[in-house]
């Protein structure tokens, strides 16, 4: 009781109270009758209702709690610890993403988009970058090396995501293997999408054209590595809880959604496939030539929080199927990776020093000591960008969460005149209501972890 604020009002006027002291503790009229504010103690040493009294109490879960998945706020009203009504507030991480893109030229945008969801950064960036191409209309101009390379970042992007929502959601119910283990291996992931962009987070890797750098020399084997290597370590998650029968009571049968509910509401991704559909973008229209692999859409029909948390771990074993069959191709196709037009092709090269990521000192060299018109073409391209046909798309990706929208307008400019993203987590975050009242306020934790939203995402 003392991490979260409850509140408790009765019909009853002349309800009493007891603060012992407590400078918190306040009471105040409302057209509801009297609230008591508390911040501690047991409930009858707060509160005596009388006979016939009608008790609603409400817990503010957040915005700083350790199980709200970031800065949200849930709003529970409890009848005992029957959850009757949930409410979200969100807008509490606002970010203005979205309107700063408008200040932006095109390829800037990327540094901003990929800061959405912060745990699946590549995602945003691919829905962008996507965009961006379909108006420019060179979609089929993107080399195919390129394409490959996106797809291994993309499918690094979904094991290192999914590993957060198993590790997170599995410490906030208690098992704290899980959690050690979850981000233990995802430090593999990281270290290998650093290899490749340069950076852990916020990767600004993909670029509308193509990627900014090309695979590393030696960076597959890199990858063929950890890939022999994680099957062996990820099975102590699933070991230590697919059949731990203390973990199912806790997620067998609780934060219920079924398939009706998830297209009510545009539910998507792991929670929609735990209904038994098998909906993924990735099939359904596919990109980045993603129909060149074969994968499975894992499912599971029990639509709570233990189906939910089994598709993710699946979805992982999926994802390195994936990548493994990239890593084969990539290999046999040699080329560029961004578009042959220099008056889109930005940055011009770079490569990984001990510094970090930057131009390569050979471009340097050339621009600024052999040729002018290299120079002034650089700065043109950097500073003011290209140009981008008016008219307007909506392009669609399947991050980690679900199904991520991106409906872009140009006025023909060199920036943004709008952009706006359909971020899954927004979407399925409506979903707490329908899962959490009825049930006990136990288990509310476990069906927002089974969402798994981030509010980067949400309150872009």
């Amino acid at each position: 009781m003392n991490d979260v604020t409850y509140e408790a009002s009765y019909d009853a006027p002349d309800a009493g109270a007891t603060d012992h002291g407590d400078p918190y503790a306040g009471v105040y009229e409302t057209t509801e009758g009297r609230v008591f504010t508390v911040t501690g103690q047991d409930w009858d040493t707060v509160l005596a209702p009388g006979e016939g009294r009608k008790e609603r109490i409400v817990v503010n879960m957040g915005p700083q709690h350790p199980s709200t998945h970031g800065v949200l706020r849930l709003i529970l009203e409890l009848d005992g610890e029957t959850v009757t009504e949930a409410r979200c507030g969100i807008g509490y991480l606002h970010t203005g993403i979205e309107k700063n893109l408008e200040y932006r030229n095109w390829t800037q945008g990327v540094a901003f988009v990929t800061r959405m969801d912060y745990l699946a950064c590549m995602a945003n960036e691919a829905g962008y970058v996507l965009a961006v191409e379909k108006l420019l209309g060179i979609e089929k101009d993107v080399p195919e090396r390129a394409q490959i390379i996106r797809v291994i970042a993309l499918e690094l992007q979904r094991i290192s995501s999914h590993l957060v929502a198993l590790a997170t959601g599995g410490f906030e119910m208690g098992a704290l293997t899980a959690m050690t283990n979850g981000f233990r291996d995802r430090e593999e992931i990281l270290r290998l999408i650093e290899m490749m962009s340069g950076l852990r987070m916020n990767n600004a890797y993909l670029r509308p054209g193509g990627v900014a750098q090309d695979m590393p020399e030696g960076g597959v084997a890199q990858i063929r590595e950890v890939l022999r290597k994680l099957p062996q370590q990820l099975d102590g998650v699933p070991t230590m809880l697919v059949d731990n029968g203390v973990w199912k009571d806790r997620t067998s049968g609780i934060g219920y959604l079924d398939l009706a509910g998830c297209m009510a509401l545009g539910v998507t991704g792991p929670v929609l496939r735990a209904t038994g559909l098998p909906y993924d973008v990735r099939k359904a229209m596919p990109y980045f030539d993603y129909d060149r692999y074969d994968f499975d859409v894992p499912t599971e029909t029990s639509c709570d929080v233990y189906g939910r948390f089994l598709i993710r771990i699946e979805e992982i074993n999926q994802s390195m199927r994936i990548i493994a069959q990239a890593c084969d191709v990539l290999e046999k196709t040699p080329g560029p990776v961004m578009v042959a037009d220099k008056k889109i092709a930005w940055p011009a090269q770079l490569s990984i020093g001990g510094d970090g990521q930057g131009n390569s000192l050979d471009h340097i060299r050339h621009i600024m000591g052999e040729s002018m018109e290299a120079l002034i073409h650089h700065f043109k391209l950097v500073t003011e960008g290209f140009h981008v046909p008016a008219g307007q798309v909506y392009s669609w990706t399947e991050a980690p969460r679900g199904a991520l929208g991106v409906h872009a307008v140009s006025d023909g400019g060199n920036r943004p005149y709008r952009v706006h993203f359909r971020d899954p987590s927004f979407n399925n975050l409506q979903a707490t209501a329908a899962m959490c009242e009825g049930g006990q306020v136990a288990d509310v934790i476990g069906a927002v972890a089974s969402i798994d939203p981030v509010m980067g995402g949400v309150d872009r």
